[in-house]
């Protein structure tokens, strides 16, 4: 008597959608985590003047808090432009030659690091990005500063700040007197985010793609071969079932 083949058909789907199931799972795990810098402004408009911009640094983390932010300004803004309007209690402003430093007693952990602006006038731009380098008070460095650019979606991106047109008539305001940094006015915390952090950030970022990238690899890689050899034993019980059956 012929017998179906049905049920082992059957079992045969539920094979592969478990292993879909399982490659998309693994996909997920292999991800970046979803940590972030971000800028937001109260008037997000090219030539605006005396704007708030307000920077949140999104903690990540486990064993350690924030101790420090150092902030590269885009072009059109000088250090000497920006005054701090909040920031986590005890933690004070320093100019540095391309931004400044906001930094103090370290937060606790798992606790996000908030500050505010303001800045004289924003540039005539459509969109301006700030580099920030995070320093925890273990002395591990998060950088977020990388352009936006190309297909491919940035891994650690600058917190950007899109524009609207300037309003008729606006005009960039004359440059403001420099100023010399005080040296005194914050405790530099150990270690700290330095200039050369920025500068080394794109290399430390494609080796951390690479060995991203070369693990997901074998991961994707072990998954389909496992579906294959599965998918290949279905078909298998299948023809013996079907052959060893009599018609």
């Amino acid at each position: 008597m012929f017998k179906s083949t049905r049920p082992l058909a059957r079992a045969g789907r539920r094979f592969v959608l478990a292993g879909a199931v399982a490659l998309t799972a693994t996909l997920a795990l292999a991800a970046p985590a979803a940590a972030h810098a971000e800028v937001e402004a109260d008037r997000p408009q090219a030539l605006a003047e005396n704007v708030t911009l307000s920077f949140v640094s999104e903690a990540e983390s486990a064993s350690a808090g924030f101790s420090e932010l150092r902030v590269v300004l885009p072009e059109g803004i000088a250090p000497s432009d920006v005054t701090l309007e909040e920031a986590p209690k005890g933690w004070k402003l320093k100019a540095t030659s391309d931004g400044y430093t906001v930094a103090g007693p370290a937060l606790k952990t798992g606790v996000d690091a908030e500050h505010k602006i303001k800045v004289r006038q924003l540039p005539d731009a459509k969109e301006i990005a700030f580099k920030t380098v995070e320093t925890y008070s273990d002395g591990e460095v998060s950088r977020w500063i990388e352009l936006p650019g190309g297909s491919e979606r940035s891994e650690q991106p600058a917190p950007l700040l899109k524009l609207e047109a300037a309003a008729p008539g606006a005009k960039p305001a004359s440059p403001s007197p420099s100023e010399s940094p005080s040296d005194g006015a914050v405790p530099s915390p150990t270690p700290s985010a330095t200039e050369s952090d920025v500068a080394a950030a794109g290399s430390d970022t494609k080796a951390s793609e690479e060995e991203d990238s070369s693990s997901t690899g074998l991961i994707i890689g072990g998954i389909v071969v496992a579906l294959l050899a599965l998918g290949g034993g279905a078909w298998w019980l299948l023809k013996r079932r079907s052959t060893s059956s009599p018609s």
